[in-house]
């Protein structure tokens, strides 16, 4: 009988595992991807400050005879852990880092939120061998490459980074503590839409931003891009390309090149003014138009607008990280000199 106190993830992927046994020929290698799950995914209990319910599953595994027991409802006291390099992030820029950090035999922890950038998106597109797949796809492959190489990934969220000696402390919520010779931070950046009624709820499916991610699946339809900047003007000959039913609306003002106008007008594009007060949607749950503030409404199948972005930095302010505007003017981003290091020592940005 083994006793083990794991995650739901380890209870969900066993059982998994069990039943994919549909064999004795197929069970010893399923007791060995179940043992290689529990040393790598035991960890992630580590950020659960007490277990779930006791849950018992009993299988019996020839010619092993184990009976495994999950056992839950346990405190567990804060742990600490070393290690040579703790990832903050575990998006595919984190994974990458912690997969060629573990083939040069480093000792990695990985810490994932699981709060993606793309997380609004089903599928990704131009990622050449991957492409329409779901993004959790790629993340979960990545994981398991990770952990191929003796790297280890947490869930849980990253509450500060701090030095400690030579070395950079990570306190994860929920009291335990990473202590590493060096932090790769990838934690991303976060969009910042127009504030405009409804513009978020549909980010990621009717609301998009980018030509090359997703245009492809709104062609032909009725597009209509919100401008609310001047480099917002940059795509709209791309998305041109992609239906006839294109139409640009200057928000709010937005001061922009006459002459590039006139050229999109040329190709086709209607050039609106006006200041859009919300997005309307049908009764189908999907975008129906825009409507300004005049009252006046602009049907629509598809929104594109260019949001403004900001560095994922808040657990890094201890060490004094700081942030510096993109040349673009849009956001801001941490700057790394030729070796990817910040301005911290010990701190990598990716």
């Amino acid at each position: 009988m083994v006793l083990l106190p794991v995650s739901t993830l380890l209870m969900v992927d066993g059982l998994r595992f069990v039943r994919v046994a549909s064999s004795p020929r197929d069970r010893p290698s399923v007791v060995r991807r179940l043992r290689s799950l529990v040393r790598t995914i035991c960890s992630i209990s580590l950020t659960v400050p007490t277990f779930l319910r006791i849950v018992q599953v009993s299988m019996l595994l020839p010619p092993s005879g184990a009976t495994v027991i999950f056992m839950t409802e346990h405190s567990h006291p804060p742990l600490e852990r070393h290690c040579d390099v703790a990832v903050i992030g575990g998006s595919a820029a984190g994974l990458a880092a912690a997969l060629q950090l573990g083939r040069q035999r480093r000792s990695v922890i990985v810490i994932d939120s699981e709060t993606p950038r793309n997380a609004p998106a089903a599928h990704m597109h131009g990622y050449l061998g991957r492409e329409a797949v779901a993004p959790s796809e790629l993340i979960a492959d990545g994981r398991e490459e990770v952990r191929s190489y003796g790297g280890e990934v947490l869930t849980a969220r990253t509450e500060r980074v701090t030095r400690d000696n030579d070395r950079l402390r990570v306190d994860l919520v929920g009291g335990h503590v990473i202590i590493a010779r060096r932090v790769l931070a990838a934690t991303g950046l976060t969009d910042v839409l127009p504030d405009i009624e409804g513009l978020a709820q549909h980010w990621g499916t009717d609301v998009i931003h980018c030509p090359f991610c997703h245009g492809y699946e709104v062609r032909d339809q009725r597009i209509a891009q919100i401008v609310t900047h001047p480099l917002g003007l940059h795509p709209a000959g791309l998305f041109r390309q992609l239906s006839a039913q294109h139409t640009l609306v200057l928000h709010g003002g937005v001061e922009v090149d006459e002459s590039e106008l006139d050229l999109l007008r040329a190709g086709g594009v209607t050039v609106v003014r006006g200041q859009v007060r919300r997005v309307v949607t049908a009764d189908t749950g999907r975008i129906s138009g825009l409507e300004f503030s005049d009252g006046q409404r602009l049907e629509a199948d598809a929104i594109v607008v260019g949001p403004r972005f900001t560095a994922r930095v808040e657990p890094f302010a201890a060490l004094g990280l700081r942030t510096a505007a993109h040349l673009s003017g849009l956001g801001d981003i941490v700057e790394i000199d030729a070796n990817g290091m910040t301005e911290v020592p010990g701190l990598y940005a990716a």
